[in-house]
């Protein structure tokens, strides 16, 4: 080997020392900051390991633990007018359990300054019924770290009750205050003399409000939750349904501004006889504030405001009033006249249909205004507002129970409930029947349910005529035979859809109403094997209605029932008239639900005494239909000559004379088993836009619709 070769070669030896020196050195560096890393972290877990927490108890209110507090400066501003939901509430707290709201409340503690002076009070009977109604909810959980909500167990009801400076310090004391990110304060009473603000004193930082008297300035929409002022004196009342309202107008509120004192004065001169204004009972017992008195006479409350039609809730020294819930428990309608007011459960309850709304500047008008409200309206007024009233606000633990499902409905607002479950009332005899869109999808078609028995011919022509509408996605023939089985299936015709036959164990009309698991689609054609005339066009115009009005049946042959003054009774009537109350389900699309209800809920004895009489099963499924939804059907296209039960054939049952006497007898014996007549007469028929128009048949998308 050469010289130069070898010198060459030297400074590689070296280079590969150093570069073996070097790896040993990063991998025991590696391995030691590895060893600092898992040992710091072990002990970090040490330090933030949950605790067990116990469950929130109740039984120690009067000698909950005692917490010292250090008292500082309390901040300058009492509550972040720019908080909002997506910038003062962590969504990433919630979500431990699924799609469910979890609620932590604090352990009660008795707070206390340098000093040792107490910085709460004791707490108030409605702070421990709210603290009570959350404990029992399926939203309290006990596991602060699982939490979304924390609910303070300080007492903020009532603002005159507290010491601003040292509850401001108390909530900072809290465990998981974090500026008081995803906390819930509850207030009933905010501001105090002179100024009485409508939100509470209280530096609050990120926290949300739960309070009553927001007005439209500082409450911040979706984010805090507007409440009721409640009364107490509607703990034990219970409302006298027998009083007359004799008075047009009631005003009970004590303290109200002097301004408006005197517009009541002025009005109850020009108005004397319909404006009834209580106050103080002075010659009796001024602080009594469970009687009312009208000069010398001494009523009990809020049993008075029984007496009156319209209650007034008018801006006091607060702008929140407990004469609001007091008047909705007495059926008395509230007359608001406070402007800038937000009211309860604002963005939830549409109070338009519970509370008449009067501005300030309108005050001497009101009794003119009240007197344009017509009667009908007044009795919706006050049934909604009674509705309300018993949903929402008729005790504390119903008011904390509306708000926890407000705030779920936040965090979860795909889940969360529309203004129907708000604010539509749920009275017996019309039950919400469907939980589906306006418009049902298209996307999977109808399903037709034939009820046959052995007429071949008419049912291959019907299922031939069938697969030519568009939308149609499965036939289904029940054959109700027993005594003959179906054909072989190469007799069947060849059609591009599925087709299924299910042979009966009993030939009953009910069969073709059974909730079969072959029906996949929402939408069924109750169809008879001989209503041959159908178009496609008619079929599919006829499941484009039924698109639209997903609750109602909806089809061809329409009949109606009229009162017969000579019988004293129902009469089935099948001539054509101006006004429908059936469409029969020989030829008519309805939502697979109704089968379902019709098999497994059909009152009385209707569903036996239709197969024993095998007559009126289509009168059954609109009586049915009616009565739940409290709608009429619909009738589509003029087509009026069917081959139908009425129809004058030898080969069918209404041969017989007597048919339809039975058929009235059938409506007369529904009606006394549902108590009531439940079906709904419309004048009301769809026909495709453009049907009778001249245009040219390009534009018309459906051109063959038969005439009568």
């Amino acid at each position: 080997m050469s010289i130069p070769t070898r010198i060459a070669q030297k400074p590689k030896r070296a280079l590969h020392r150093y570069r073996n020196f070097f790896l040993t050195f990063f991998v025991l560096l590696s391995l030691s900051v590895t060893i600092i890393l898992t040992s710091y972290l072990s002990s970090l877990g040490k330090t933030v390991k949950r605790s067990k927490y116990t469950a929130l108890t109740l039984d120690n209110v009067n000698s909950p633990v005692v917490k010292q507090i250090a008292i500082n400066s309390p901040s300058a501003n009492p509550t972040n007018a720019s908080c909002n939901y997506f910038n003062c509430f962590n969504i990433y707290r919630c979500g431990n359990q699924g799609n469910k709201l979890l609620v932590y409340v604090y352990p009660l503690k008795n707070y206390v300054d340098p000093a040792n002076v107490p910085v709460t009070n004791q707490i108030s009977k409605e702070f421990y019924l709210i603290l009570q109604a959350i404990a029992g909810s399926s939203f309290y959980t006990s596991d602060p770290f699982e939490a979304c909500l924390f609910i303070p167990s300080i007492d903020t009801l009532n603002q005159n009750r507290l010491r601003v400076k040292e509850v401001s310090q108390a909530l900072k004391s809290l465990e998981f205050w974090n500026d008081g990110e995803n906390h819930l304060i509850f207030n009933m009473i905010p501001g105090s003399v002179p100024d009485y603000n409508t939100v509470i004193d209280i530096p609050v930082s990120k926290a949300m409000i739960a309070g009553a008297g927001f007005s439209s300035l500082t409450y911040r929409a979706g984010f805090d939750v507007s409440l009721p002022v409640y009364s107490p004196h509607l703990e034990n009342y219970k409302r006298q349904a027998q009083n007359r309202r004799n008075w047009l107008i009631i005003s009970s509120q004590i303290n109200i501004n002097s301004a408006f004192q005197q517009d009541l004065i002025e009005v109850k001169i020009t108005f004397p006889n319909d404006l009834m204004v209580l106050g103080p009972c002075y010659h009796h017992n001024p602080m009594n504030s469970s009687i009312r008195c009208a000069g010398e006479d001494v009523y009990n409350y809020p049993d008075v405001l029984e007496t009156g039609t319209f209650c007034l809730v008018i801006r006091g020294a607060r702008l929140g009033q407990s004469s609001l819930l007091e008047a909705m428990a007495a059926g008395c309608i509230p007359v608001v006249i406070a402007d800038s007011l937000t009211m309860p459960f604002h963005g939830v309850i549409d109070w338009i249909r519970a509370a008449i709304f009067v501005r300030e500047v309108d005050i001497l008008k009101a009794p003119e205004i009240l007197k344009n409200v017509s009667r009908k309206r007044v009795v919706e007024l006050r049934q909604h507002g009674t509705w309300l009233y018993e949903r929402y606000f008729k005790s504390i633990q119903a008011i904390t129970e509306t708000t926890l499902e407000i705030m779920s409905d936040r965090v979860y607002p795909h889940l969360a409930r529309d203004y129907n479950y708000w604010n539509v009332p749920q009275y017996p005899g019309i039950v919400p029947s469907l939980f589906l869109p306006v418009t049902a999808p298209k996307t999977r078609g109808f399903t037709a349910v034939i009820l046959t028995y052995d007429r071949l011919e008419s049912l291959f022509i019907l299922i031939t005529k069938l697969v030519k509408a568009p939308s149609l996605s499965k036939v289904l023939v029940i054959w109700n035979n027993q005594r003959k089985d179906p054909p072989e299936p190469s007799q069947w015709p060849k059609i591009n859809r599925p087709l299924k036959v299910i042979q009966t164990k009993a030939n009953k009309l009910s069969n073709r109403f059974y909730p079969y698991d072959e029906i996949e689609t929402e939408a069924m054609l109750s169809i008879d094997d001989d209503i041959v005339m159908l178009t496609a066009d008619e079929l599919e115009f006829g499941f484009e209605v039924w698109r639209e009005f997903p609750d109602r049946i909806v089809g061809f042959p329409s009949r109606t029932h009229i009162w017969d003054n000579s019988s004293i009774c129902w009469k089935y009537e099948s001539e054509w008239t101006n006004h429908i109350s059936m469409v029969l389900t020989g030829a008519a699309f309805h939502h697979k639900y109704w089968s379902y209800m019709y098999t497994t809920s059909m009152p009385g004895d209707i569903k036996e005494w239709v197969d024993d009489h095998m007559n009126c099963e289509d009168i059954a499924m609109n009586f049915l239909v009616a009565n739940m939804s409290g709608k009429p059907p619909i009738k589509v296209t003029s087509r009026k000559k069917f081959k139908c039960p009425e129809c004058t054939n030898t080969e069918m049952l209404s041969a017989d004379l007597n048919h339809m006497i039975e058929r009235s007898q059938c409506i007369n014996r529904f009606s006394s088993v549902y108590g009531t007549m439940p079906l709904k007469s419309v004048e009301f028929r769809a026909d495709p836009v453009l049907y009778k128009d001249v245009f040219p048949k390009k534009l018309k998308r459906f051109n063959d619709i038969g005439s009568l």
